[in-house]
Order: C-alpha cells, then structure tokens, then sequence
C-alpha cells in the first residue's frame, strides 16, 4: 500500500512538475509592443452597470458628468486618442434612408428630443436632434446636456472629424449582414481601407461574417466567438494545446480572471500569436457584464507590464492620463473634478 502511495505521489509530483514548466510565463519570452487601450464610445459618461440590459436608459443613469463628452461624438473620439487611447470604439446604426449614423441605440427615445426606431427616421431627421438630451445624474431634475449642441453624426463627417490615422473598433449594433455592406459602401466613398488602417470590427456574428468576406484580413469578431475561445482555453491550455476556435480569433479575459488562463501573460500572450488570435482585458468579471470596460486607474495596476494586447476602457478620461502621464492635457479644474468622481466612484465598489 504504501509503494502504491509513494507511486500516486511521484506521478502527481512529476504532472505538476510538467504543468508548471508547459504554462510557466517566465519560461516564455517577454513580448513584444506594449498595452493597447480601446476606448469604448470613445469618451463618454460613466453609468452603473448593475442591472443593465438591451432595453436600459443608460443616459437616465449617469454618474455627476466631470467633463464635457459624449459617446460617440468626433470629438470625444479624437480626444481619447490624445489621452492615450490606440483604438476608438464607436457604434453604427442603419437609417431609414439606407444611410449610416454613429449611434447605440434601437430607438431615440432615451438619449435624444425624438422618439421611435432609428430605423423609422431619416439620416437628416436624427442629424436635427438634440444628441445630449435624455442626459440626466439626479433621476430627471438636471439635464446637463440638453442644448449644448451635441449632434448624431454620419459615419462619413465622424470619420473626417477625428485623426485619418487613428485606429477604429465598428460595432455592428444588429444582426443584420447587410450593415457590412453599407459600412464598407461608406468606408470605400470616405477612401478608408480597413485593412491598411488597422480598423477593426465585432458585434452580431451575421455582419461579422459578412464583413469578414470583404475585409478577410482585419479583425473581425464576435463576443459569442471570442467567449468560445476563452472557455475553451480554460478547458483545454494546461496541456500546451491550443482550442481551434482561438485560431485567427480574439479571446476576452475578466479583469478579475487572468489568473485562470493558463500561461498568463507571457505564455498565453506567446500560444494565441502563434496563431494570429487576440487578447482583449476587459474591466468585467465572471458574474457580471463581461464587456464593461475599466473605471479606475488602479485597475492598470492588475495588467502586467509585459501584456501587449488590448486593454477595453470605459473611462479613458482618467484610465488614459494614468497609463500615459505625460500626455495628460486636461486642465488642472478638470483634474480636480475627475479625482472627486473616482473617490464617489470607488465607495460604490
């Protein structure tokens, strides 16, 4: 009995020894690059996640604003891009003229003075509403942002606002294939070749698919893909194996998770280039909304310095200037209010 147990122990050792040397990160060589922040919506308003679903009013939700943006506007685009961000994040929504506006909502009736389907309404007719008035932190007493001349934008005049060289996230906002063959109808007229700019794409994985066939190398993806691809490496990357649906895919990791992934960071960093996949670190965690992004500084802090993917923001406002310090350009007021936003912020935790 006890040569058996002595057996049993030697072979569990020597597993353990193996496992440990297969997925160990300082055995792998450190990357190459540095961490890639998306900013999601570019700068936008914080709201709680807890309780969010498709059909919540997120603008009805927001925290006390301590800067001036909106989501998915040129110019909150181009200013995470000066704060830090490597990509922007922003949403499209068809029209009811066939055209194509940077919008994430179904319907009007939360953010803007109009009402109904997006859909319902021409291009010109969302152009002429009041993109900031559904904004509101105190239950409907204030409205900071009515009449501040926030507009919803056409994918074309977005595009030209902010920087030609800035990299893209598109979000297809439906399950719709056709909406890849209007954003690229739209990106061929504006002269902007996905490809060569390093733009990217997710969302429903119809127009994923769709968009995957015009554009067959840029980065195309959906969140039921990518999630595929994370389970299936927990599953499966203790063994040095990599699943196939990682393949040419993206793999989206919960702040609060990396330590599950086998390999992490350099080792798993190292299997998914082997095979042309990226990691996405999101702010989320395992029982909550996988997708949000991060809302604090100090988060950074639990993303080592040798990871070279992608980092997905919800707060560039303040995540930006801790990452990149020295291109911090907001004014010293501005500062202020965003340190007293990150105190209420980090009670609330």
């Amino acid at each position: 009995m006890k040569k058996w147990l002595m057996r049993l122990g030697f072979l569990a050792a020597l597993a353990f020894l193996s496992l440990t040397i297969v997925n160990a990160s300082w055995l792998a060589d450190t990357p190459r690059g540095k961490v890639k922040l998306i900013a999601h919506r570019g700068i936008a308003q914080v709201f709680g996640q807890t309780g969010v679903d498709r059909g919540t009013c997120t603008a009805a939700r927001i925290e006390v604003p301590y800067h001036p943006y909106l989501e998915n506007t040129a110019h909150s685009a181009k200013r995470s891009g000066e704060l830090g961000a490597s990509m922007v994040e922003v949403d499209i929504a068809p029209t009811k003229d066939g055209k194509l506006a940077v919008f994430r909502d179904r319907t009007l009736n939360c953010r803007t003075n109009g009402s109904g389907a997006v859909r319902a309404a021409t291009l010109e007719e969302i152009a002429a509403l009041d993109a900031g008035y559904g904004y509101t932190a105190d239950g409907g007493v204030t409205f900071p942002f009515r009449g501040k001349g926030h507009t919803i934008q056409p994918i074309g005049r977005w595009m030209r606002s902010i920087p030609f060289r800035a990299e893209v996230m598109f979000n297809f906002q439906s399950d719709d294939p056709h909406e890849a063959d209007m954003l690229a109808a739209a990106l061929k007229e504006f002269g902007r070749d996905p490809e060569d700019e390093g733009d990217a794409f997710y969302g429903h994985p119809a127009p994923v698919a769709r968009i995957k066939e015009i554009y067959p190398n840029a980065w195309a993806w959906s969140t039921e893909a990518a999630n595929q691809c994370s389970s299936d490496y927990l599953l499966t990357g203790w063994t040095g194996m990599i699943p196939g649906s990682c393949t040419g895919g993206t793999m989206i990791i919960p702040l609060d998770r990396l330590w599950m992934f086998w390999g992490w960071p350099n080792r798993l960093v190292e299997r998914m280039e082997s095979v042309g996949a990226r990691i996405i670190v999101t702010g989320g965690n395992s029982t909550g909304e996988s997708m949000a992004g991060l809302t604090l500084p100090e988060q950074l802090g639990d993303i080592p310095r040798s990871f070279n993917g992608y980092v997905w923001v919800d707060d560039i406002w303040t995540v930006g200037p801790a990452l990149y310090p020295g291109k911090d350009t907001r004014r010293e007021f501005q500062v202020a209010d965003a340190a007293e936003a990150l105190a209420k912020r980090r009670e609330q935790r």
